[in-house]
């Protein structure tokens, strides 16, 4: 077979399984975080420091913006630093600290930190004019990141520091050091808030006030916490301008000069995929917002399919009479459907912040001029609330049982599982060279986009961990390095999903059928078409299409893998679902 269409972004087979064991915590200290959550640790230090008052009244206020929140509009730590400052009648300052060692840690790619530093130099424009600085920081190493915070806050004597929460293990203790340290010095005072989620982490639980580990049960439990007060879908008010004084303080003026920096050393980009992020995920709150009215407007289209500005002209301006037709409404049949822009595409904006899953729900009530959210299973704009609601699920899973994200299953009975350390089986995978061909399709587009339709996401993740056996932290590693809309806690979920290991999966019995799926989900094959060069000649649809394919992939294959010769490829005996 042949190669990936683009040159794999990330390190090599070998270094990955080698690299694992450390990514793994013991069980001792997994146990010891969800006996203790680092969350509600951090709940805990700022309530003292709630009570805390600066020993002097400070200068300024500064907003502290994580990679998780890259918006103005809607985000409130950044209003409530903003009101703080204008009742301080103190300059807003905007703080981003960029650190590698972070982004190592966690399987960063190099798409999501260009896709970071793009969106802060707009809204560092955009922020000029109201005469709000923001200032990027890059800082090494990571454990003294806190420390370096508080330097920072001394030089530019603020009194006031504001963040939204983020929810993986090493920023929450990362974000109680900071208080701590600010209580200790007595000179600033801290508010990190919610922001994340519609409805936050500890307050959808069972009546045993437990939390949730499936999803029905929760969404059922979430629901009535949308009518809550004050109103979770509340937009929260823009920032207010500084006034034109400060760039009359030395102190401060300096940081509009200041410039956001074009990469992060090991993060680089080569020019044609950089290129290609360009074009597949252009930044700004702007695009984001387009891109949601589209899909709330207008209708798929097959054009749309691949690696293509989502903005691209040839659709009619949105009208409300074209919402009866379009994505949203359609979404409940068609979700599944990858060779059309079923999907909002939305997830690298709402993984990055750059919209909010409150903006999302709130245009999806003003579409069918409803006063209640839609969250049923028998509309579109239904099922798409449920898909917010899931990224709330996770994010809570995260929260109260943080030992997912230190590498260990949810369900602990499976953490002894022998998984396969075959490595040209786990490079085939990466490159889209199994034979298979909706996961090889899938699998390159992920190479070539950074991004892929979350049906084929299931389809390849339990290709890899039920068919070549191979552990779904591999390839959980391996979507963080390559995806624009990488989110540990949604990724996560969805791998211990396929792999039977996490909160609510799938009997470990299940296995997807990736020809019946490709069937279900690429009825004419156009999506394998475009992804796989190979077989853009192979003409017919359904069965004898997918049989076809197979046959031309093992032919020309020139490393093919042996279970291939192991799997049936009848659409009546291969697998289950």
């Amino acid at each position: 077979m042949q190669v990936s269409t683009s040159a794999s972004p990330t390190k090599k087979t070998r270094r990955d399984i080698k690299f694992l064991p450390n990514k793994v915590a013991t069980v001792e200290n997994a146990t010891k975080a969800d006996k203790n959550p680092p969350l509600f640790q951090l709940e805990h230090v700022l309530k003292i420091c709630s009570k805390v008052q600066p020993a002097s009244k400070g200068e300024a206020v500064v907003y502290w913006m994580r990679m998780e929140d890259l918006r103005i509009h809607d985000n409130r730590a950044f209003s409530l630093a903003s009101a703080q400052a204008v009742k301080d009648n103190a300059p807003l300052l905007v703080l981003f600290v960029l650190s590698p060692q972070d982004y190592i840690a966690h399987d960063r790619s190099a798409r999501r930190i260009d896709f970071t530093l793009r969106n802060l130099r707009v809204m560092k424009d955009t922020l000029a004019k109201q005469h709000i600085p923001l200032y990027t920081i890059t800082h090494s190493p990571r454990t003294t990141l806190p420390d370096r915070v508080l330097s920072v806050l001394a030089e530019w004597k603020a009194s006031h520091l504001f963040a939204n929460i983020e929810y993986e293990v090493d920023e929450l203790r990362r974000d109680i050091k900071v208080c701590e340290l600010a209580n200790q010095s007595g000179q600033v005072q801290c508010t990190f808030v919610h922001d994340k989620c519609v409805i936050n982490p500890g307050k959808v639980t069972t009546k045993e006030n437990k939390a949730y580990a499936v999803y029905s049960p929760f969404l059922r439990a979430w629901l009535p916490h949308i009518t809550d007060k004050p109103d979770p879908l509340a937009c929260a008010p823009d920032p207010k301008p500084n006034d034109l004084s400060i760039h009359k303080l030395a102190i401060y003026s300096g940081l509009f000069d200041s410039s956001v920096p074009a990469f992060v050393e090991g993060f680089e980009l080569k020019l044609e995929d950089a290129e290609q992020m360009r074009t597949c995920w252009k930044e700004g709150e702007d695009v984001a917002h387009a891109m949601l009215s589209r899909f709330l407007h207008t209708r798929s289209r097959a054009s749309q399919m691949g690696a293509v500005d989502p903005l691209t002209e040839g659709v009619k301006e949105p009208q409300k009479e074209q919402s009866k037709n379009s994505r949203v409404v359609k979404y409940k049949d068609e979700r599944d459907r990858v060779n059309a822009d079923t999907t909002s595409r939305l997830s690298p904006y709402l993984a990055a912040g750059i919209i909010s899953g409150r903006a999302c729900i709130r245009a999806t009530m003003e579409l069918s001029n409803a006063k209640k959210v839609d969250a049923s299973r028998d509309t579109g704009i239904g099922r798409w609330v449920q898909e917010i609601a899931w990224r709330d699920f996770y994010v809570h899973v995260l929260a109260h049982f943080p030992r997912v994200s230190m590498g260990r299953p949810y369900q602990e009975k499976f953490s002894n599982v022998q998984w396969e350390t075959n490595e040209e089986h786990l490079q085939a995978w990466k490159d889209g060279r199994t034979g298979v061909p909706i996961v090889d399709a899938g699998m390159r587009q992920a190479n070539k986009m950074g991004w892929m339709h979350n049906r084929v996401r299931m389809i390849v993740a339990m290709y890899l961990v039920k068919d070549l056996m191979i552990d779904w932290r591999l390839g959980e590693k391996y979507f963080m390095e390559i995806l624009i809309d990488g989110d540990l806690a949604s990724n996560n979920g969805g791998w211990q999903w396929s792999a039977s290991t996490g909160v609510d999966p799938v009997p470990y019995f299940r296995i997807f059928n990736p020809y019946i799926q490709s069937h279900k989900a690429d009825p004419t094959g156009e999506y394998i078409r475009y992804f796989v060069p190979e077989l853009a000649k192979v003409k017919g649809k359904g069965e004898n299409f997918i049989l076809r394919c197979t046959d031309v992939l093992t032919a020309t294959c020139q490393r093919c893998m042996n279970h291939l010769q192991r799997l049936p490829k009848s659409l009546d005996i291969l697998h289950l679902s």
